[in-house]
């Protein structure tokens, strides 16, 4: 792993300290990720996982009471919700929200040319952008009559999941977060899943991925792997210790540290 020092990293967290609701739920996690580097989060349920990823997009229900986060030369956290996400930061939900009234389409080309003008770049037009889409859409297995129908509304799970990495594929962010991408999808989105992080990897985004599903972890070929615990990142370790925790299970987790060593 690398440190909130080393120039190289992309994404640089330290001793970050986050709050939900007045309660204290990340307590000091520091992390940092080089371009191109792969970082799986493991840990049990209510161990701040999904408040990490939050507190980094800007989600005004996470209270930010302590520590750093740069992205690049930028301060994350003095920029709002729009401006990181411009900056390049994407975020994946667990549970994707539905946008009733908003064609997915529509949706995606406003994102995009919205971090297009940003970066200084030409707008894209329709028929450019939707041969785009529907490409991206059938590598992923997502049907191309969801890019006309309002956002996740009837989605299945899967799908909406599906929706994610179609975000994350026409966006291209620097950094992206994925929060359970896995969850909900059969053995083909999971395939999808590992083909899109491997090609993102390629571009040089830096992911960090949240996960408890083995199999997938072992088909990303992680650079590192991470445990979150009591809002601090408690172990890092390589595919030996994800392996050890899906064993041994969290509680367990200091016999499986101990195998992972």
């Amino acid at each position: 792993m690398t440190t909130m020092q080393d120039d190289a990293a992309v994404l640089r967290v330290h001793e970050l300290a986050v709050a939900v609701a007045g309660r204290p739920v990340l307590q000091g996690v520091t992390l940092a990720l080089r371009p191109g580097q792969v970082v799986v989060l493991m840990g049990a349920n209510g161990s701040g996982k999904s408040t990490l990823g939050l507190a980094l997009a800007g989600h005004p229900h996470y209270r930010v009471t302590g520590g750093q986060a740069r992205l690049g030369d930028a301060d994350l956290l003095a920029l709002d919700a729009t401006a990181r996400s411009r900056a390049g930061l994407f975020l994946s939900f667990q549970s994707p929200p539905d946008i009733p009234g908003v064609r997915n389409n529509l949706f995606l080309r406003t994102a995009l040319n919205a971090l297009r003008q940003h970066r200084g770049q030409a707008q894209i037009d329709a028929y450019d952008f939707l041969g785009a889409a529907r490409a991206e859409a059938a590598r992923l297995g997502l049907p191309e009559a969801l890019l006309g129908r309002a956002v996740n509304e009837g989605y299945s799970g899967g799908e909406r999941k599906r929706n994610e990495l179609l975000q994350l594929a026409l966006l291209q962010p620097k950094v992206a977060v994925l929060d359970e991408i896995d969850s909900g999808l059969d053995v083909d989105g999971v395939r999808a899943v590992v083909a899109m992080v491997q090609a993102q990897r390629a571009r040089g985004t830096a992911m960090l991925v949240v996960s408890h599903y083995l199999h997938m972890i072992e088909s990303l070929e992680p650079d590192a792997v991470l445990r979150l615990d009591a809002g601090r990142i408690a172990d890092t370790g390589d595919i030996a210790l994800a392996r050890a925790l899906a064993r041994e299970g969290y509680r367990n987790a200091s016999a499986a540290v101990a195998q992972a060593a």
